[in-house]
């Protein structure tokens, strides 16, 4: 089978591999994946892994083997939760098994979904509704962690809130504070395509890094926001955020954030006395509320996506990822037994 392999950093390509064997788990033929900013950084070396690894982890398929308890059936749809974990360790007795010492995500600590078929346990599989669409299905995982995010911290009417870069999770994160009733919302990017974006998907307010501090200020009296998300995933963007932030604030740190050096606003911690949140992953419940916020119309997915290739074209929808600021969901049609393949391998806008 088919499947996108990185031999070292930068060195993608789409070869021929073993196809699973389930061995007691459901196999799936991958329908659909997503490329995420974690994909990215694994490509670029910035985030090591061992060497060959088949790259991804946002995916929705169909069940072609049911697994031992036969919870789905072959034909059924279904999100995937790349998390794995080993059920056993105290944090997976806590609940918390996306923080399992021993377990770790696909696409980064083990081989993931950029391929025609996987093996996995029948915990990692949702229902996917047959009212969404098969090319929507990746961006349910990204909503599912960002769930995970918002369910670490209080939102309320009252609040003003700031999304701190307008990347598919920001755009998700203003859609889901918006949801939870939040009046006044705040998104902050450099790109005017998205800031333009943002407000359609329910941002109240929108600026520029550069306008940020002096419209926050504008719109709390001096005060600075309640509630701010780092969603770029950037140092400097973690900067950005600790000055937005009233005192007492809630920073939810939600960008993957890579860097290990850095100047940054020590002071501030101290001064402002702040609540800092990181988010990791995502549990089932969070994956069952995402996709009951898509049913509801809570939140929008088609306007997220950019993109669509073939796995066969994988180093060129990668390479798009990297183009311009405009740039959101870039996905791959992989198939399925039960539709063909798009005809358009150049992707489409």
């Amino acid at each position: 089978m088919r499947a996108v392999v990185l031999a070292g950093p930068g060195a993608l390509r789409v070869e021929d591999i073993a196809p699973p064997r389930s061995s007691g788990r459901a196999l799936v033929a991958v329908r659909e994946v997503g490329i995420c900013g974690t994909d990215m950084k694994i490509l670029s070396g910035s985030v090591p892994v061992t060497y060959p690894r088949v790259l991804g982890h946002e995916m929705v398929g169909e069940v072609v083997e049911a697994g031992p308890h036969n919870t789905f059936a072959p034909g059924d749809r279904v999100l995937l939760d790349p998390s794995v974990s080993c059920g056993n360790c105290v944090r997976c007795r806590r609940g918390e098994a996306h923080l399992c010492g021993q377990g770790g995500l696909m696409g980064r600590d083990l081989d993931g979904v950029f391929t025609e078929f996987v093996a996995v346990d029948e915990h990692q599989m949702f229902a996917l509704p047959g009212d969404i669409l098969w090319e929507h299905g990746p961006l349910l995982q990204i909503l599912g962690t960002c769930v995970h995010g918002q369910s670490l911290v209080q939102a309320d009417p009252g609040q003003v809130a700031v999304v701190l870069g307008l990347g598919v999770s920001g755009l998700l994160q203003v859609q889901l504070l918006r949801a939870r009733g939040v009046d006044t919302v705040i998104g902050v990017t450099r790109s005017a395509s998205k800031l333009r974006l943002a407000q359609t998907l329910g941002a109240t307010d929108v600026a520029t890094p550069d306008q940020a501090q002096e419209l926050v200020a504008e719109l709390t009296n001096g005060e600075g926001a309640d509630l701010v998300v780092e969603s770029s995933g950037t140092l400097a963007g973690l900067r950005t955020v600790v000055r937005l932030s009233r005192p007492a604030a809630t920073v939810l740190l939600f960008g993957t954030i890579s860097d290990t050096s850095g100047e940054f606003p020590y002071y501030l911690l101290y001064y402002k006395e702040l609540s800092l949140l990181s988010s990791r992953g995502a549990l089932p419940r969070d994956y069952a509320a995402a996709i009951d916020h898509v049913a509801g119309n809570r939140v929008r997915l088609e306007p997220l996506l950019w993109k669509q290739f073939r796995l066969e074209d994988a180093a060129a929808a990668m390479d798009a990822c990297g183009k311009g600021d405009g740039v959101l969901k870039v996905t791959m049609h992989v198939g399925s037994p039960s539709e063909p393949s798009p005809d358009a391998p150049e992707g489409r806008s």
